[in-house]
C-alpha cells in the first residue's frame, strides 16, 4: 500500500446499518493492513482547530524563562511543558528535536482516579489557552471513542467493550513544536522512527510535511491529512490486545529539505490512552494454531511504566 486510506465517520453514526457496517470494513482492514487511516466527520470542527493552534503558537512562542516555569519535575512530563531535546525515541540516545505541551484527562469531582493523575497546568499568561484545550480535547476522546467502537466490531467484540476503559482513562493531548533548524542536526530528526505505546492516536492535519509511515515492503510514505482530515494510527496497546491482528506502524517526522530549516512545524496527536487496569491480555478470538499467543499478560499501567523509561521521560 502507497497510500494512506481515508474513511468518513458520519457513515458510522448514520441510522443505515449497511454503512455502519461498510465503515468497520473498511476501517478495520485499513488498520489490519498499514495501521493508519485518514478520518473525515468527526467531531472537531475548523473553529476549534484555528482556536488551538493559534492557541499552542502563543505558548511556544513565550519566552523560555516563562515556559520553563511549566515544566513539572517528577512526573514523567505527564502534564505540562518539557524542553526541547528531553524526549527521543526507543533505542536512540539522540533527543528529537522538539518541545511539547501535555494536556491530560478532565475527572470529575470525586474521581478515584484524581490521586493517579497529576492535575492539568493553568497558564495564566494566556487566559484562552486551557478552555481552548479542554474543548478540543474533549472533542478528540469522543472521536476515538467512536473509532473504538468501530474497531470493537471488527474484531468481533461488544461495539461498548472498550468504554469503560477509556471512560477517565489516561489520554494526552500534546501540542508539539519542532522549531527551526539552525544548524546540522547530529543524528537527530524531528521524530526519530517509533511506534506509538498507546491504543490510538489521533493526529489533527499537521502544519508543515514531514510524516512518514512505512508500510510492509519497509518504504516509507508520505502521511499528509486533509484539513478536514484526523490521521489515526493503532499504537501498540491495541496491537498487542489484537496479538497483532491490527498494527502499529512504525513512523517519523523527518526533517525538511534545507531551504525549509527556517520554518517551524506544529503538530498536535489526542494520544488515547485507556485506565492503568486495563489488561493487554491477547483476545482469545486474536489467538490460534496459524497465530499463536505473541505478548506476554500486561496491565496498561505496568506496559506505559516501562516505555517511559525506555523513551528517557522516567528513570529507573
Amino acid at each position: 500500500m502507497n497510500e494512506i486510506p481515508s474513511v468518513d465517520m458520519r457513515e458510522f453514526t448514520s441510522e443505515d446499518p449497511q454503512r455502519k457496517s461498510a465503515f468497520v470494513n473498511r476501517i478495520g482492514g485499513a488498520f489490519e493492513d498499514i495501521g493508519f487511516v485518514a478520518l473525515r466527520g468527526h467531531f472537531l470542527s475548523e473553529k476549534l482547530v484555528s482556536e488551538l493552534y493559534g492557541e499552542i503558537k502563543l505558548f511556544f512562542q513565550l519566552p523560555q524563562e516563562v515556559k520553563q516555569k511549566y515544566e513539572i519535575e517528577g512526573i514523567g512530563g505527564q502534564r505540562g511543558y518539557t524542553s526541547f531535546g528531553k524526549e527521543h525515541a526507543k533505542g536512540r540516545k539522540e533527543g528529537d528535536l522538539k518541545e511539547f505541551w501535555h494536556f491530560g484527562q478532565y475527572l470529575p469531582a470525586g474521581s478515584p482516579w484524581a490521586a493517579e493523575y497529576p492535575e492539568n497546568v493553568e497558564v495564566p499568561e494566556l487566559p484562552h489557552f486551557n478552555t481552548v484545550g479542554k474543548r478540543a480535547y474533549q472533542m478528540l476522546e469522543k472521536t476515538a471513542i467512536y473509532v473504538l467502537r468501530a474497531l470493537a466490531l471488527h474484531l468481533e467484540l461488544e461495539e461498548t467493550y472498550f468504554d469503560d476503559f477509556v471512560q477517565n482513562g489516561n489520554s494526552i493531548l500534546r501540542p508539539i513544536h519542532y522549531p527551526p533548524i539552525t544548524e546540522e542536526p547530529k543524528n537527530a530528526v524531528r521524530a526519530a522512527a517509533h511506534g506509538d505505546i498507546n491504543l490510538i492516536t489521533l493526529l489533527m492535519g499537521a502544519h508543515g510535511k514531514g510524516l512518514q509511515v512505512q508500510n510492509h515492503q519497509g518504504e516509507w510514505i508520505d502521511a499528509i491529512a486533509q484539513p478536514d482530515e484526523l490521521m489515526i494510527n493503532v499504537g501498540d496497546m491495541l496491537s498487542r490486545l489484537s496479538n497483532n491482528r491490527l498494527k502499529s506502524t512504525i513512523h517519523r517526522v523527518v526533517n525538511p529539505p534545507k531551504e525549509a530549516w527556517g520554518s517551524s512545524r506544529y503538530s498536535i496527536p489526542f494520544i488515547m490512552h485507556p485506565i492503568s487496569s486495563m489488561p493487554l491480555n491477547c483476545l482469545p478470538n486474536c489467538i490460534g494454531a496459524e497465530h499463536p499467543k505473541g505478548f506476554e499478560d500486561i496491565t496498561a499501567g505496568a506496559y506505559l511504566h516501562e516505555r517511559l523509561i525506555e523513551l528517557g521521560l522516567v528513570k529507573k
